[in-house]
């Protein structure tokens, strides 16, 4: 299985105007359905539109941190400098969260998966959702950055009041998909890929990737869901792990 997955065939592409479009795309699109909810949500429109405007405006979230998450791994651009503007852009607008920061774990998560180095490995319980999740969170919010995320929100909240933006638009179209993205994040990108391993089972990746067809892969996660097809190829862009998961099955 791990030949398979390192085979010649599905080695790691260099970054390329795809993976630079996707990124800028991602967030093109973030910034519209952020000014549209805002602006075109009233009380005379629909429930379905509300909930709908919910999920979608998530998912974009969560493609936020998809972006980050490439730039850590240097798959949207060759150029370094445009790379990393991507990675600190993107994280600053998903919770106000540092880039080097996020790199730095990141990359120990890679080289130490699973492991007491491993800064999202979760040893007291593998099975306690809440437990692994809390501190998940926590990890990301050390030395201050909880104040800098708590402090900078309100600010923008209060600003967003200023010129008038509902509160009810920016509750429901800002503050719960940035909630709701990092439980997407988790469940896809932490808890089910990396839950209690299945005894005997020992691979280099030290995780499992989750069987859904391409189509809800990529709307549960981005296709991370793919995540073995991810560990072991870290620098293939996140819409190639499909092409790399169907070589797997094959």
């Amino acid at each position: 299985m791990v030949s398979l997955l390192r085979s010649r065939s599905v080695r790691a592409v260099n970054p390329s105007l795809l993976s630079l479009g996707w990124a800028g795309l991602i967030l093109l699109m973030w910034c519209v359905s952020l000014a549209g909810t805002f602006i075109l949500f009233n009380a005379q429109t629909h429930l379905a539109y509300w909930i709908g405007g919910i999920l979608i405006r998530t998912f974009l979230h969560t493609g936020l941190f998809i972006v980050t998450h490439e730039a850590i791994h240097r798959n949207i651009s060759g150029c370094h400098w445009l790379n990393d503007a991507f990675g600190y852009l993107t994280s600053w607008l998903y919770a106000l969260l540092p880039y080097r920061l996020l790199a730095k774990n990141h990359r120990l998560h890679h080289r130490f998966t699973a492991t007491e180095q491993d800064p999202d490995h979760h040893d007291a319980d593998m099975g306690n959702f809440w437990t692994w999740y809390i501190q998940f969170m926590k990890t990301y919010q050390a030395q201050g950055q909880v104040w800098v995320t708590l402090i900078g929100i309100s600010i923008i909240f209060l600003t967003f009041i200023f010129f008038q933006i509902s509160a009810i638009n920016l509750l429901l179209f800002w503050i719960i998909p940035m909630v709701l993205s990092s439980l997407q994040l988790f469940i896809f990108g932490i808890f089910l890929p990396h839950r209690k391993r299945d005894p005997g089972l020992k691979d280099e990746s030290c995780t499992r990737s989750i069987h859904l067809p391409v189509f809800w892969s990529f709307i549960t996660c981005y296709h991370f869901g793919y995540h073995q097809e991810h560990h072991l190829n870290p620098h293939l862009p996140w819409y190639q792990l499909p092409h790399l998961y169907k070589a797997r099955k094959g």
